[in-house]
């Protein structure tokens, strides 16, 4: 068994089968001519609970043959230009390349003896992302896993530097269009059951400053603690942008933590044309970003950043086996003294990679790719008299609802419209999301693949259109 492992005397070893498993996902890409199968759970679920894990191929070509079975053939490919739903990005090649390296080489990057240079890129990258956002000197960060536990950190520093021991007390205010991490971290931290405050959105989706300050005001009086303010740059479902500059003045007035959830939304920091959309996230007190979103990374690779690295003390904890205090002393430079984590990949080295080959400006460009045809896209809705579309878009996404003619009863409209998505999805044809919009049924095209055009959006929505009919006729005919 010592032939698989990865060293000197395998090295050869290891060139074959990479390969192999790099063609034929080579050989995937090439010739998928959709997001996905349409295979359903019942279909797949036998075919991977009848192999037996005790019982093994014995050689890579079987098993890669294996996993075009039950993993290759029906994998959802984010690729795709028709995959339209989640948050989910094509990939750039450099990045891609980066992953190998990291996985092959397994560098643990929480302390230097583990990660020697892969420290010192890691920390670059957070410099390089703090200097764009504009944190200023004191600036510093650390790689997470994703926006859920770059907000959960980002809030844990909020606490413990509102110095509040009366846990019940602390109040953190959000947009009611938020992500759900906020409310979830507020839980995880030991906060009260009413710690989060929704603040009301306008017909933009945007936070309401005039709501936000009359909360904050109304916490002041009732004896309570304003423990953090989370703007949102780039709402999961509207994509959306909080007015960053008004928000950082009220947090200012009421010396309130303020963080901005970018993850979404950091890809502006790349942007060529739109990086005036987040202006005023320089004031922020600390910023969660996800590249695996908008900087066209794999997952994972993302970071919370702070203005003041001292605020990273909070998340400090020493171990004699792992960073001793006396490395503090000797400036050697442990990352794990600012992670939520302990074993961490080098998630890093994809973003390296992909900005030392491509540029900030080649990632911008494709990001600014996406807006625009986003704008495009809101055209044709608009435009479309079978569809309402809830708002122009700031980023990327669009919500919209299928409008039938003739048909006047909400609740029939959202069956339609949830009928057609998942039609849509067991087709396998394209793939949309869905959420709700003041309680009925909406889709959602997230648009983040450069290569998907107005013409795929005009298909698609014909197929929605017409996946929608169907199920009304159906019903119809049932009625009567």
């Amino acid at each position: 068994m010592r032939s698989h492992l990865l060293n000197g005397l395998t090295a050869e070893h290891y060139r074959r089968s990479v390969t192999e498993g790099v063609e034929r996902v080579a050989a995937k890409l090439a010739t998928t001519d959709r997001p996905f199968t349409g295979v359903t759970v019942d279909a797949l679920s036998p075919r991977i609970g009848d192999i037996d894990l005790d019982r093994p191929l014995g050689d890579t070509t079987a098993a890669l043959d294996e996993l075009e079975d039950v993993y290759l053939r029906d994998a959802i490919y984010f690729h795709h230009p028709r995959y339209l739903a989640h948050l989910n990005c094509p990939v750039v090649i450099p990045a891609v390349l980066g992953e190998a390296v990291l996985s092959a080489v397994n560098s643990s990057l929480d302390t230097w003896d583990q990660s020697a240079g892969g420290t010192l890129i890691e920390r670059k990258l957070i410099d390089w992302t703090a200097a764009r956002i504009g944190l200023g000197p004191a600036a510093d960060g650390v790689f997470t896993s994703g926006g859920t536990q770059s907000n959960l950190q980002a809030l844990l520093l909020a606490r413990e530097e509102a110095k509040c021991d009366d846990l019940a007390r602390l109040r953190v205010f959000t947009s009611e269009v938020s992500h759900f991490s906020v409310q979830k971290s507020a839980k995880l931290l030991g906060l009260g059951p009413d710690a989060v405050v929704a603040i009301p959105v306008g017909h933009d989706k945007r936070m309401q400053t005039l709501a936000l300050a009359h909360e904050l005001e109304r916490c002041a009086k009732d004896g309570l603690v304003p423990m953090a303010v989370v703007a949102t740059a780039g709402s999961t479902d509207f994509g959306s942008i909080d007015p960053l500059p008004e928000i950082a003045g009220l947090c200012a007035r009421y010396d309130v933590w303020m963080h901005v959830d970018a993850a979404y939304g950091c890809g502006l920091l790349a942007s060529l044309k739109y990086r005036d959309r987040i202006d005023g996230i320089e004031r922020a007190d600390s910023v969660t970003v996800d590249y695996h979103k908008s900087f066209f990374q794999p997952v994972s690779s993302s970071a919370v950043l702070v203005r003041d690295a001292a605020t990273l003390r909070h998340a400090t904890y020493h171990a004699e086996y792992l960073n001793p205090r006396r490395m503090v002393e000797e400036r050697i430079p442990n990352q794990v003294d600012k992670s939520l984590q302990t074993t961490r990949r080098f998630d890093a080295l994809k973003l390296w990679l992909t900005l030392r080959t491509m540029g900030a400006d080649g990632i911008g460009q494709l990001f600014d790719e996406v807006c625009d045809l986003a704008q495009e896209g809101w055209k044709q809705l608009a435009a479309d008299p079978r569809y309402h579309v809830v708002v122009e878009p700031a980023l990327s996404t669009l919500v919209f609802r299928y409008i039938p003619s003739g048909v006047t009863d909400p609740a029939e409209i959202d069956r339609a419209n949830l009928y057609a998505r998942k039609a849509l999805f067991a087709s396998g044809d394209a793939v949309v999301a869905g959420t709700k919009v003041a309680g009925r049924q909406y889709l959602k095209f997230t648009l983040l693949n450069p290569e998907t055009t107005t013409g795929d959006i005009a298909a698609v929505l014909d197929l929605i259109a017409g996946h929608a009919e169907q199920y009304l006729g159906v019903s119809l005919d049932r009625a009567s």
